[in-house]
Formats: C-alpha cells, sequence, structure tokens
C-alpha cells in the first residue's frame, strides 16, 4: 500500500457495500451527482484515501453507471499488474540465462570435429625415441579429432604404430593404423584424443610394429 493510498482488504469493504448488483440496478442516464472520472479513477487505483473515498461510497451504491466505471478502471489495472509481473519474471529469467551462459566455464565447448595433416614427406627419419634432431615443429590442434599423417618418401603401406609423448617419453596418447600409398603418397589415418591435453612441444613417434620409433616434433596447440 503506497503512502495515501488503502489496502486490499479496505478495498474488498469497498465491493462489499457496493455489490455486483450495482452493475444494472441503478440506472443514472443523467449522471446526477456523480463524481468526476478523476476521483472515479482514483478510488479504482487505490490514489485516494479511504478517509476521503468514503464519501462517495453511497453515490457509487446507488449508481450503476459509475460502478462500471470503477469496475472497468480495476479490471484495467489488474491487467496491467499481471502483465508487468510477466514482464519482470521474463527479464529476471533473461538475465540469468545471459549471466549463466558468461559464467558457466567454456572450455567443455569443442570445436567442429576437423582433421589435421602432418606432412613428413620431406623429414629425415630418426631412429629411436629419443630427440630428434633440431626440426621445425608439425603444428595440429588438440581439437582435431582425426590426424592425416604423410609419411616421409619411400615409407611403405601397412601397418603402423603412432604415439605422442613429452619431452621426458611420458606417452599423452596412442593408437594404430594401416597406412595406404595414393599417388605416390603414404597416408596414414588414425583418429585422436588430445581435447584435455595440455597445449605445447611433443614428439609425434611412429614405426611399423616390431621396429623402432621415428620421432617428430609437433605443437599441439
Amino acid at each position: 500500500m503506497n503512502a495515501i493510498g488503502y489496502s486490499d482488504r479496505e478495498e474488498e469493504r469497498i465491493l462489499e457495500v457496493l455489490g455486483r448488483g450495482l452493475l444494472t440496478e441503478f440506472p443514472n442516464p443523467t449522471r446526477t451527482g456523480c463524481p468526476s472520472s478523476d476521483v472515479v479513477k482514483k478510488i479504482a487505483s487505490h490514489e485516494m484515501p479511504l478517509s476521503e473515498a468514503e464519501k462517495w461510497l453511497d453515490h457509487l451504491a446507488s449508481c450503476s453507471p459509475c460502478y462500471r466505471d470503477y469496475c472497468d478502471v480495476r479490471n484495467a489495472n489488474s491487467k496491467l499488474r499481471r502483465w508487468a509481473f510477466f514482464a519482470v519474471a521474463a527479464g529476471i529469467l533473461l538475465c540469468v540465462l545471459v549471466v549463466g551462459r558468461i559464467l558457466i566455464p567454456r572450455h567443455n565447448e569443442l570445436p567442429p570435429t576437423q582433421t589435421a595433416v602432418l606432412d613428413l614427406r620431406n623429414r629425415s627419419i630418426t631412429r629411436g625415441a629419443g630427440q630428434p634432431p633440431a626440426q621445425v615443429p608439425l603444428e595440429a590442434s588438440r581439437y582435431a579429432s582425426h590426424w592425416d599423417i604423410q609419411l616421409p618418401l619411400g615409407s611403405p603401406d601397412g601397418p603402423y604404430e603412432m604415439r605422442l609423448t613429452t619431452a621426458k617419453g611420458e606417452q599423452i596418447f596412442a593408437a594404430r593404423g594401416v597406412a595406404t600409398i595414393t599417388g605416390g603418397i603414404t597416408l596414414l589415418s588414425v583418429e585422436v584424443r588430445l581435447s584435455s591435453a595440455n597445449p605445447g612441444l611433443y614428439l609425434l613417434q611412429l614405426r611399423k610394429p616390431t621396429l623402432l620409433w621415428n620421432s617428430y616434433p609437433v605443437v599441439v596447440d
């Protein structure tokens, strides 16, 4: 209730006095003694103290047109309050969704599936699992789920083993695949899962089963 208005309970008292039958039982075509529309609006909108509104209650109780005006204003205000409530609720929900979208960590939102091509055709073969000679590292996204590895020229086709290790030899990922030769290129395709790996420099190691590993530096970003 505002500073000069009246409560819902007090309004119920007014409605008890007026009664619903007033809508039609007391016609007043000449509108004799009717308060101004502004007064009726203030009474219906709780903008007039009850002490001031009481002097009009007897008239409202005996004038169907004024009572209809009162009901029209009250119903309109009720609709406005409902719309305002829904608007506020919708605004709060929108704010929650926006804030949640901003605050929820996005590290689990992975980019679309993609293929990384690693070209080793002109790379020298380094036997063993140690550090290879200084070479420009290959590059691959840690979100790429498929690697197409173009093996050094002259590499045979057939089964291969592949693994990714740290510089200290800690294995990050391992897979097997079958290389094929097309147009003079020996291609080994493997499915990888590196989305949880930390970005950095690793060693890509390849070998035919039972043979020594060949190592190549690769930057995973």
